[in-house]
């Protein structure tokens, strides 16, 4: 039987091999996402200085949704992450996928973030 600490050591795995080819320079930062249970989260991320320029959540107060897990919130916090990224001066990223397959919640931030102005 496979437990659902596999499957995220599994996805941890996935990440650090990922992680081994894409990297987030300051011209082009990287676009981290998390995704929890309850919960979805991004980040850019600018890998030479170590730093998060900007970051979005569906737990922040800004963005409503019933539950921070689905599609919807993904859509929110794509197009929040975006357009906070646009302000700071940033259009082109890297996109980081932290071992997730791309489907789902993953492929509804992505192309939100794309719509509001991202370039990956």
């Amino acid at each position: 039987m496979i437990t659902k600490a596999d499957k995220n050591k599994a996805r941890q795995k996935r990440h650090a091999r990922v992680r081994r080819t894409v990297t987030g320079t300051t011209e082009r930062p990287r676009l981290n996402v998390f995704r929890s249970n309850k919960n979805i989260y991004a980040q850019l991320i600018d890998d030479t200085k170590g730093v998060t320029i900007v970051s979005a959540s569906s737990m922040e107060q800004g963005i409503d949704v019933e539950h921070g897990s689905n599609k919807e919130a993904a859509v929110k916090v794509g197009e929040t992450i975006a357009k906070r990224a646009v302000e700071a001066g940033y259009s082109a990223v890297v996109f980081d996928r932290g071992g997730y397959l791309y489907h789902g919640r993953i492929k509804a931030l992505a192309d939100a973030a794309r719509e509001a102005g991202l370039k990956f």
